[in-house]
């Protein structure tokens, strides 16, 4: 099976079974693309009975490859990945996304769940 999140996007259906499924995003970032913002990737994952086997993301403009497989850890064109190990979060640094809904009742959801990592005592 194949889901497609260009095609989600426009309405179309997609249920996601135990069958062996691709899912795709080949503009990854499909906002930051049109604005020229340089964050946008080819992301490729691949699951079987709804869990991830392993995924692919291409970054295009920074030329990076990142791997993973279930079990084999992650990898950044052939490096291997891995945590900092940091475990204070007030020495932390998040990043989040607000994504593109705005639909009043996810703004509410959204902005209540960044109110409550502002309340954070994080580096920023």
């Amino acid at each position: 099976s194949f889901i497609g999140e260009e095609s989600v996007a426009a309405g179309e259906g997609s249920i996601l079974t135990d069958n062996p499924t691709w899912i795709i995003d080949p503009i990854d970032g499909t906002t930051n693309f049109v604005h020229r913002f340089p964050f946008v990737a080819v992301s490729i994952g691949f699951v079987v009975n709804k869990k991830i086997e392993f995924g692919i993301v291409y970054s295009c403009v920074e030329d990076k490859m990142y791997t993973a497989r279930k079990g084999k850890g992650a990898f950044c064109n052939g490096q291997k990945l891995q945590v900092s190990g940091q475990e204070d979060i007030t020495k932390s640094l998040l990043v989040t996304e607000l994504g593109s809904n705005r639909d009043p009742e996810a703004i509410k959801i959204i902005l209540s769940n960044m109110e409550r990592l502002l309340s954070i005592p994080i580096h920023g």
